[in-house]
């Protein structure tokens, strides 16, 4: 495997990875709420989580999905009555929360759970097999793997420390910030309704 491709594969990977979604949207304010070293269970089950599906992806879950349509279906509206769910709990925090609050952060399920309803995760470890895992066979599929779930981790986990740092700047303002983020999880739950 040359180098050319690898990069190839770390650029997909750090796009998709980093970008703003639902998973990462959870990060930030679960650092926000609760810390970054708090966060980290969320951001480990979400890395294990898409890697997982990646890995499915690379050995014929796509296929799956292709085949039977209501498959899709089904993980769309569990992933939006989920997001739904989030967002609700979201709106119903108050202020006063800041990083070190003793409640539950989200953890290694809910992280794991999410990307596996979350469309974008879906079409980024289809697409992201389609062009780079399939290449070489297993070999290809274990090293796209591998390399995606160190970006993914520290993708997610950077989200959950600009939480950390954001809680710092809010003080009162944090109402605000916690309708805000679940306004956002609200969009992207319509958006993976109506087919993102």
């Amino acid at each position: 495997m040359n180098g050319t491709l690898l990069l190839a594969m770390a650029s997909f990977a750090l796009v998709a990875s980093i970008t703003p979604g639902p998973v990462n949207s959870l990060a930030l304010t679960s650092g926000v709420h609760y810390g970054f070293r708090r966060s980290l269970g969320f951001v480990t089950g979400a890395t294990l989580g898409f890697t997982a599906l990646l890995l499915l992806a690379g050995v014929g879950m796509a296929e799956a999905v292709a085949r039977w349509p209501l498959l899709d279906t089904a993980m769309r509206v569990a992933g939006t009555a989920f997001l739904f769910h989030l967002a609700y709990r979201l709106w119903q925090a108050r202020g006063g929360v800041q990083a070190g609050n003793r409640g539950a952060p989200p953890g290694l399920w809910a992280g794991a759970s999410l990307q596996w309803l979350n469309p974008k995760a879906w079409i980024a470890a289809i697409a992201g097999m389609g062009a780079y895992g399939l290449r070489d066979g297993l070999v290809s599929v274990l090293v796209f793997a591998g390399l995606y779930f160190i970006i993914c981790f520290a993708s997610i986990a950077l989200w959950a420390f600009l939480g950390e740092r954001l809680s710092q700047v809010l003080g009162r303002r944090m109402p605000a910030f916690n309708r805000a983020m679940a306004g956002l999880l609200a969009l992207g739950a319509v958006a993976m309704l109506a087919g993102y």
